[in-house]
């Protein structure tokens, strides 16, 4: 039955990857929406993912319509929060998926007709994480980067109001000096409110894009100072001031946690280790026997 299941799971395995080749190659006729957003994404991503594309991509509709709309925009919103890194769309995500997923079902088959149970939920996992994984993670990058650009841009953009150009030029000219995601969040920004958005919804849907509290921080005090009429100066020299202050009580707080960690750690690993090396040098200076001991 084992060799069975084996030839089964190999055969499997070895039809999967032909028809991908083939399916790679080929030119798959696709609807219009995803065969843009793979044209957009073979631009813009690595050969590695871009060949992962091509082979989801076939079955992107249905792991849409699995997902359902409110599972889609949810997944589209973190794909924002992310900044769509290389070209990434929803479509794209879809792909990913499901190319991922076989992957993960093939080899847990191959796991499977070799007894190896761990192996064959390790694959599944991966498979079918690792597309949302690949998302969560450039969504925590690219909020460390926001956060860390943050204050300094805060000063520069207050001086250059200092200096007597409205709050709309100023955005626009030090977002010009400016590279990487909060950059192209202010570019998207203004160029919202060029198409006739308002200025406070716009900085609304700057907030939803990013999970960043700095970001959330910086929109509510600009709109607070706006409603009450404060100078914009003054508010965003406070507004860097609190971002500083909030990030020196972060680092006090997770250097805090950083000694338990480190304590438990030495005394998890180090400890152990360090008593058995001083009984084994005692055991093996003392001579004994431990033939006669265990014999008697």
């Amino acid at each position: 039955m084992l060799p069975l299941l084996l030839a089964a799971a190999v055969g499997l395995a070895v039809y999967g990857a032909v028809a991908g080749i083939r399916m790679y190659r080929a030119e798959t006729r696709l609807p219009s929406d995803l065969a843009v957003a793979l044209e957009v994404g073979a631009t813009r991503t690595t050969a590695r993912e871009a060949a992962v594309d091509r082979l989801g991509m076939p079955l992107a509709p249905l792991v849409l319509r699995l997902m359902g709309r409110q599972r889609v925009d949810r997944k589209r919103r973190k794909i924002d929060q992310a900044g769509n890194p290389g070209g990434l769309t929803v479509q794209r995500y879809a792909a990913r998926r499901a190319a991922y997923g076989l992957f993960g079902v093939l080899m847990a088959l191959i796991g499977l007709s070799a007894d190896s149970v761990l192996f064959a939920v390790l694959v599944l996992v991966f498979g079918f994480t690792a597309a949302d994984l690949a998302i969560l993670q450039a969504i925590r990058d690219r909020k460390r980067v926001i956060e860390r650009t943050l204050p300094d841009f805060l000063d520069v953009l207050a001086v250059v109001v200092s200096a007597g150009l409205s709050f709309r030029q100023a955005l626009e000219r030090v977002a010009e000096h400016y590279e990487g995601p909060w950059a192209d969040e202010l570019r998207i920004t203004l160029r919202q409110m060029d198409l006739g958005v308002g200025r406070r919804q716009a900085f609304d849907e700057l907030r939803k894009r990013n999970s960043s509290d700095q970001v959330d921080q910086f929109v509510t005090a600009l709109q607070q100072g706006e409603e009450l009429g404060a100078p914009i100066a003054d508010t965003l020299i406070q507004i860097a001031t609190d971002m500083r202050r909030t990030d020196a009580q972060n680092a006090r707080r997770q250097a805090a946690k950083t000694v338990p960690k480190a304590t438990m750690t030495t005394i998890a690993f180090l400890l152990p280790g360090t008593l058995l090396l001083i009984v084994a040098t005692f055991v093996l200076g003392s001579d004994t026997d431990f033939g006669s001991v265990l014999n008697g």
